[in-house]
């Protein structure tokens, strides 16, 4: 008899899992939430050594990996971008045979999905993707857990996501959210809109969603608006064109009452250009004369803005995500979507 269905594997990506395992990782997640509030020890992951690999700068997940290590009870050693030498001075293959014999399961946080799929072929333990620029797998299982909190469901949800609608948080958002029985709008001008190898592999699960630019159709009646920073890590070159073509999809007052729905509720993966308290967004001010980008700071701090709380489901995810997959958890089959 299998005692845990998701021992030993990797995620590397949404499609990894199938929706029911999918769901019941999020359920998992919401277990763990219980017992942290509690003040319930939940040390299933003692003994174990896992490496976090950054290539990208990060707060939440790697906070989110280090104390959620921490509460299962493993060792977390971080490897920033100048630790680790992949294709410089070693090769991926080598780095991954390398970690794979010191540590029990390695996270990856970076720029070519390949190297996070790599890892998982050559180092023969379980690796998780922390964010690539095609995939966002964690993120997802704390956006849906939030909307699973918010409503008591996700199956029927209409999610409109605003702005660059080809970066790797909408990508996840529409197959995710298809997995899931969401229906999932991704909205932005047509020059920013998923490729084909998306919009395909969402369709195998669903055809109940949409691609477009026209901002009122797609934000018409949704439960959820998401938006997101609108030039990414590694884009910051792109501010001046990226702002041209987004604000018309700015998340402000205007864009929450097109819903034509009083239970909307707005997330936001984070960090956010809301007002001018960070650096960037003083430059931002200086040259383009914005004090707001892709969130208003009125909706940002509005009472049905839920992004914090989305923030902090992050760890509980993740904490999911590598309890099952490195632990002995007794999980023989998943839950029914």
């Amino acid at each position: 008899m299998t005692m845990n269905i998701f021992k030993g594997r990797s995620f590397l990506k949404e499609a990894d899992f199938t929706p029911d395992e999918f769901y019941t990782l999020i359920k998992l997640a919401e277990y763990f939430k219980e017992l942290k509030e509690k003040h319930i020890q939940h040390h299933y992951l003692a003994g174990k050594n896992i490496a976090l690999l950054f290539e990208k700068t990060s707060t939440r997940t790697r906070s989110s990996f280090t104390v959620g290590a921490q509460d299962l009870g493993a060792n977390a050693e971080f490897l920033g971008a100048h630790d680790i030498q992949f294709g410089k001075k070693e090769s991926l293959s080598d780095t991954a045979k390398v970690l794979g014999s010191m540590f029990d399961a390695i996270e990856y946080r970076g720029f070519e999905q390949k190297n996070v799929e790599d890892l998982a072929l050559y180092s023969k333990v379980p690796v998780w993707n922390g964010l690539t620029n095609d995939w966002h797998p964690t993120q997802m299982l704390a956006d849906f857990m939030t909307i699973d909190e918010l409503f008591g469901h996700i199956k029927g949800i209409k999610l409109a996501y605003l702005g660059d609608a080809r970066n790797n948080v909408a990508r996840s958002l529409l197959l995710a959210g298809s997995m899931l029985g969401a229906e999932i709008h991704l909205v932005g001008p047509k020059s920013l809109q998923p490729d084909a190898e998306v919009i395909n592999l969402a369709s195998q699960y669903s055809d109940n969603f949409l691609i477009s630019d026209d901002l009122d159709k797609a934000v018409d009646g949704v439960d959820v608006l998401y938006t997101d920073v609108w030039a990414s890590m590694g884009e910051e070159d792109l501010w001046e064109s990226r702002i041209k073509l987004l604000q018309p999809y700015q998340l402000n007052a205007k864009t929450v009452a097109k819903t034509h729905n009083p239970n909307t509720v707005v997330l936001h993966d984070l960090p956010a250009f809301h007002d001018l308290n960070t650096t960037m967004g003083q430059e931002i001010f200086k040259k383009f004369g914005l004090k707001e980008m892709e969130i208003t700071d009125e909706v940002f701090n509005a009472p049905y803005a839920h992004q914090f709380q989305q923030a902090a489901n992050r760890m509980h995810t993740i904490k999911a995500v590598m309890a099952a997959t490195l632990g002995d958890l007794f999980i023989p089959r998943a839950l029914e979507l």
